[in-house]
């Protein structure tokens, strides 16, 4: 599986999962999306067979709902359960830890295309 995180997501998040060999890009370490809306972020990860992590639940399940309504494809989402997540630099460990248990899980799996994963925070 490969992640976008989206813009609010500490790309630090993403290069440590990079350090461990795993390819995942946080859209804001990338030029050509940051300040992209997010429909503009689901066509780009899309585009890329990007599974998008973000913490907009409403507006991106709204956009997945869009899609499937036009029978469009989507990326698949990884959401994270609202009240369980604080974004801030004391959570990066929890969130990288997470992430890559995910990404272990779902190892050889082309992502969760078309589908919504929901990503609790570790005990």
């Amino acid at each position: 599986m490969r992640l976008l995180l989206d813009e609010h997501l500490s790309p630090r998040v993403a290069s440590e999962l990079r350090g461990s060999g795993l390819d995942v890009e946080a859209v804001a370490d990338r030029r050509d999306l940051r300040g992209r809306t997010d429909l503009g972020i689901v066509e780009r990860a899309a585009a890329e067979r990007r599974t998008i992590v973000t913490a907009d639940v409403v507006d991106h399940l709204g956009l997945f709902r869009d899609r499937q309504r036009l029978g469009a494809r989507h990326p698949g989402l990884v959401l994270l359960a609202p009240g369980r997540w604080r974004l801030s630099t004391v959570e990066i460990g929890a969130l990288v830890r997470a992430l890559a248990a995910l990404l272990s899980a779902e190892a050889g799996m082309d992502g969760p295309a078309d589908r919504v994963v929901w990503l609790e925070r570790p005990a």
